[in-house]
């Protein structure tokens, strides 16, 4: 039971509620008990289903469909995975690179965390410079 405090008029009244049931409520006023009848709402309940999410892709032997990052018209773009700064750039223009080499260091959340190429190719563009702040998702270096 919940118990409340009221002073009415100059008057302490020590009222706890108990179980409420269709409507008919189990009260005790300064130890007096009293069955309450509540009133009915006339407004409809609405029950509100979350809509189930779909099943993942797959193809037509069943495996997972998996979406690959798009290679755009300039290339394959190594992006930051999360925000934070710049510690190194490790490569420079026209660098070869394979898909698990440390392209840069960025440094989130007190923790230094390198980031890979992710694909084979050559260096065409660096877009930052060690000190940038990035956000997730900025371009660092574009591969063709």
């Amino acid at each position: 039971m919940k118990e409340y405090k009221y002073r009415i008029n100059g008057n302490l009244y020590t009222v706890k509620i108990g179980d409420i049931d269709n409507n008919l409520a189990k009260v005790e006023v300064n130890g007096v008990p009293y069955k309450v009848e509540l009133q009915k709402t006339e407004k409809p309940v609405n029950i509100v289903t979350a809509p189930r999410p779909s099943a993942a892709p797959r193809t037509e032997s069943g495996a997972k469909v998996i979406n690959k990052p798009k290679v755009k018209a300039g290339g394959y773009t190594v992006e930051a995975p999360l925000p934070g700064v710049v510690i190194s750039v490790n490569v420079k223009v026209g660098d070869t690179v394979s898909s698990s080499d440390t392209v840069a260091v960025l440094e989130a959340m007190k923790m230094e965390n390198a980031i890979h190429a992710g694909q084979d190719g050559k260096v065409a563009a660096i877009n930052v410079n060690a000190g940038d702040s990035v956000l997730q998702g900025t371009a660092l270096i574009t591969l063709e």
